[in-house]
């Protein structure tokens, strides 16, 4: 919702509305993270607080209140991907909820990275676009989409030391989050599926199972068995 809104034409309005939103993404995150319950509620306060104060800041519309609540929206997303990769590796077994899990957190760590780009533009004092780009949310979003996924159209570079190093580590996670985590939730939950497969089809107890509980269960002759012979002797 926060991406479309912001691609959309009502961005002015999703760049007021972001820090709401994000802040019910942490508290839907918490909601099922297996923490303690005193440091749940510390992180609810600080959540709701911090929020709350990044929102007043981004409405002062200067630079230093937008930078500050872009700096903010990226720590809490921060947070929220670390609490949903920690779920979904905590499960027992690979379901499709670790899957959906594992994609909300590789869209998460891409609008993150949105948010950072943005705070580094207006905390600092160069432009973050090489070339004069125009520097807006639809464009940071942009930007970190087609870095995260390793497009690289080269329309939009970063121009400073601290956006380009910022990049190469939004490159990096996204290869290696899809290589190993998703990659791996995949494989996993097709091999389950697979040994879940015959396992269904097999009748219990197995037919040997069925001979050897008739063969134990035979009457013996009478008379004390059969005759011992000489080797037993």
């Amino acid at each position: 919702m926060t991406y479309l809104l912001s691609a959309s034409g009502f961005s002015t309005v999703a760049a007021d509305l972001q820090t709401l939103l994000f802040a019910c993404v942490v508290l839907l995150a918490l909601r099922t993270a297996p923490l303690d319950r005193r440091v749940t509620i510390l992180i609810v306060s600080v959540v709701l607080v911090g929020s709350a104060a990044a929102a007043a800041a981004a409405l002062t519309h200067t630079r230093d209140g937008d930078g500050a609540a872009d700096l903010w929206k990226g720590l809490i997303l921060l947070l929220t991907a670390v609490l949903i990769v920690r779920r979904v590796l905590a499960r027992p077994t690979v379901t499709v909820q670790s899957i959906y899990g594992a994609l909300s957190a590789y869209l998460i760590i891409g609008l993150m990275f949105a948010a950072f780009y943005a705070a580094i533009q207006r905390l600092g004092s160069e432009a973050f676009f090489a070339g004069h780009q125009p520097a807006n949310t639809q464009t940071f979003q942009y930007f970190s989409f087609t870095t995260l996924t390793t497009l690289g159209y080269g329309d939009f570079t970063a121009a400073g030391n601290g956006g380009r190093a910022l990049a190469v580590i939004e490159a990096l996670t996204g290869q290696v989050f899809l290589a190993t985590l998703v990659a791996r939730l995949v494989a996993a939950f097709r091999s389950a599926g697979e040994q879940a497969g015959p396992v269904s089809k097999q009748h219990w107890p197995p037919s040997s199972a069925r001979r050897g509980s008739r063969l134990s269960y035979r009457k013996r002759p009478s008379g004390g068995g059969r005759t011992a012979s000489r080797g037993d002797r």
